[in-house]
């Protein structure tokens, strides 16, 4: 009998950011880290090595023509993401929330997910070299128990931890239950990116 792939796990990347789109957005981002004092006392409470805009501006995409511009690219981004999932939904998923992440050498971000959410996702802006990818971790993972470790030669949906590269305009999707973390920016310089969720 043929071994089948049961309950898979979906992500969805694509390029879609613009040069000037991209421009725009990083000096938008520049700014906000600048001049959002809530955010950047958040950050430091919270250990964050750099700024987040996450616990303090929640209205970007009416506050900014360059947020606005990239929450039109995602919702269609998503859109393509629910239908790949057969998500049965009665109306579009909507943008619950966004935040600007500026991520100095050494910033890293521990494993979480994004509770009380269907679909998160993050849009890279700035991407220095070494920067770091994006670290997903298999979902059945606490529950392998003995479970042997994989051949080299392994697919990649037998892996237990995928890295995802990042690069600026690119755009990673996946469903919000699904932990994952910022390895560490090993770059001499600043990444920039933006992180949403959708309910």
């Amino acid at each position: 009998m043929p071994v089948r792939t049961l309950f898979a796990t979906h992500f969805y990347e694509a390029d879609i950011g613009s040069p000037d789109l991209l421009y725009d957005l990083e000096q938008s981002c520049r700014l906000l880290a600048e001049e959002d004092g809530a955010g950047r006392g958040w950050s430091r409470a919270h250990g964050y090595k750099g700024y987040t805009s996450y616990a303090s501006l929640d209205d970007l995409p009416q506050r900014d023509p360059a947020f606005a511009d990239l929450k039109r690219l995602l919702d269609k981004e998503v859109r393509r993401f629910a239908k790949a999932c057969h998500f049965d939904l009665a109306k579009p998923l909507r943008l619950d929330s966004l935040w600007v992440n500026v991520l100095k050498p050494g910033g890293t971000h521990s494993g979480h997910i994004h509770p009380h959410s269907v679909v998160s996702g993050t849009f890279y802006v700035t991407v220095p070299k070494g920067s770091g990818a994006l670290k997903l971790e298999d979902p059945r993972l606490p529950m392998l128990m003995a479970a042997p470790g994989r051949t080299g030669d392994a697919p990649e949906h037998l892996h237990p931890f995928i890295y995802a590269e990042p690069a600026p305009g690119r755009v990673f999707l996946w469903e919000s239950w699904l932990r994952h973390e910022v390895v560490v920016n090993a770059a001499r310089s600043e990444r920039i990116s933006v992180s949403f969720n959708y309910s």
